[in-house]
């Protein structure tokens, strides 16, 4: 069982293709069959992404396994889900993301005083050659590390 504050699903993809410039927290709008399957960790957000479509924020291509106990009144996988937010946020959503050309990306799926949450950021796509930066980057880091570890267990 999932815990109060604990991460359920991690976008991992998200943070290697994409530069995030800004997150926001929005609630979910979920069956009792689809709660109790992420309260199971039966969910996939990897392909999902949002948008605002008619002042309303949805969470699409997001995957929560039917759940077991479930009968024939059982969830669709890969429904398209509403997000909650408020108008404001939705509204800022929309125009950040149609004018510098950002796309709203699903990072993580936490509960929140026992409330499903997902934080969205607004992203933009890399490049390849930023990805290989990234990863360069990230080894050297890693070998700076080890390297001072390396001298201070020496001493």
């Amino acid at each position: 069982m999932a815990e109060t504050g604990e991460t359920v699903a991690l976008n991992r993809r998200a943070r290697h293709e994409f530069s995030i410039e800004d997150t926001i927290e929005a609630g979910i709008v979920l069956t009792g069959t689809e709660i109790k399957s992420i309260r199971d960790h039966k969910i996939s957000i990897a392909e999902a992404y949002a948008r605002v479509e008619k002042g309303e924020a949805w969470l699409i291509g997001a995957h929560i396994a039917p759940w077991a106990g479930g009968n024939r009144m059982n969830h669709e996988p890969r429904r398209d889900r509403k997000l909650l937010l408020h108008r404001l946020e939705i509204d800022r959503l929309l125009g950040r993301s149609k004018a510098k050309g950002l796309t709203i990306v699903p990072l993580r799926v936490y509960f929140s005083r026992g409330r499903a949450k997902v934080e969205l950021g607004l992203a933009r796509g890399k490049q390849l050659h930023d990805r290989r930066r990234d990863i360069a980057d990230r080894d050297s880091r890693r070998d700076i590390e080890r390297e001072l570890a390396a001298h201070q267990k020496g001493r």
